[in-house]
């Protein structure tokens, strides 16, 4: 049996032909310079979940080519620069910008944090040394969807599923596994002569460029969580992976990224960077250097008080400050080292 022509804009979405060319919002079925995130997204999520069901016997490649276009017009309208640029583009008069809500200000009005406890996570990141949405996973106060989705607005970056939007293999085969997985990104896809990458932070900009010398254009980072960031790397970036190198006349070669034999054919391994750490694994390995720090202070302390080495004073105060000094040293010497040992 012949296949069937299918228009998916009047089909699928009920979109008729006098409204063609559409613009995002049309797509997206949204009002004109729509604003609020929450409902860009809950658009982009519904229609992507319609789409979905066209996706199998003869319309696959009609319904894949839907689905990228209602991501790209969802990762442009959450994304607070390239929204900007794309309402003026469509005759939008924009006056004072609306300057962006802080993390802090999103976790609080969306009561993901209760004001009671906004202080209490404030400090327990500054006293871990992690940033604040890593306090509010770790303190158990909200999904990682949730709390990303808030820390997404707060740096004016969309928010993604890769699981729904899915990673660009052929991109992501040219690209170092090593800096991959050390910088913890997949690729999307190329969107508007950009290239996207997936990532819980903002990706370093020394990675940026280096990707934009590669595939020379301009490389612009989304948020998605650390529970899908992980598998992918794991998937698209394995120990094992081969980069493919690309050539000046377009084509492309495989270059293995992680293991080197030495002429007389003993094989040694090259030192990767470790995999992507899960939130439970760093608050562990976090504990675990405060203990063995407190354990080896105390300690020390203690030897050096019972036999009074060194015996620099006669002093009990001074001599009790040169006790404790040498022991908290003693004690930063295997902090470090059970830090360094916990982080492989």
């Amino acid at each position: 049996m012949a296949k069937v022509p299918v228009d998916v804009y009047r089909d699928w979405l009920k979109i008729g032909a006098e409204n063609r060319p559409l613009n995002f919002y049309q797509l997206l079925r949204l009002e004109r310079f729509e604003d609020d995130i929450e409902k860009i997204r809950k658009n982009y999520r519904q229609l992507n979940a319609h789409v979905r069901k066209f996706a199998s016997g003869d319309y696959i490649e009609e319904s894949q080519k839907l689905l990228n276009e209602l991501a790209k017009a969802m990762l442009c309208l959450t994304d607070s620069t390239r929204k900007l640029e794309y309402d003026i583009s469509l005759g939008r008069k924009v006056g004072v910008v609306k300057a962006r809500r802080s993390l802090e200000e999103i976790l609080l009005a969306n009561q993901i944090v209760p004001p009671d406890r906004m202080k209490q996570v404030k400090s327990y990141a500054d006293a871990v040394g992690i940033d604040l949405q890593e306090a509010v996973l770790q303190q158990k106060l909200g999904t990682q969807e949730t709390v990303m989705l808030a820390y997404a607005e707060s740096v004016g970056l969309p928010f993604v599923s890769i699981d729904e939007i899915g990673v660009d293999e052929e991109i992501a085969a040219q690209i170092n596994p090593n800096t991959a997985r050390h910088h913890s990104f997949v690729p999307l896809m190329i969107d508007r002569g950009q290239l996207l990458l997936a990532s819980p932070k903002p990706v370093n900009p020394d990675v940026e460029e280096e990707l934009r010398m590669i595939f020379e254009i301009p490389v612009r980072s989304t948020i998605c969580t650390s529970a899908e960031i992980i598998p992918a790397i794991a998937k698209y970036y394995p120990r094992d992976a081969i980069q493919l190198i690309r050539k000046k006349d377009g084509t492309k070669t495989a270059a293995t990224t992680t293991k080197t034999t030495a002429p007389n054919t003993a094989k040694t391994t090259k030192v990767e960077p470790a995999a992507p750490m899960s939130d439970d694994d760093k608050k562990k390995r976090f504990q675990t250097t405060l203990v063995v720090f407190n354990f080896t202070v105390m300690i020390v302390c203690v030897i050096l008080v019972s036999t009074n080495i060194p015996p620099l004073s006669k002093n009990t105060a001074l001599q009790f400050i040169v006790d404790g000094s040498i022991g908290v040293i003693v004690g930063l010497i295997s902090g470090f080292i059970t830090w360094n040992k916990l982080t492989k």
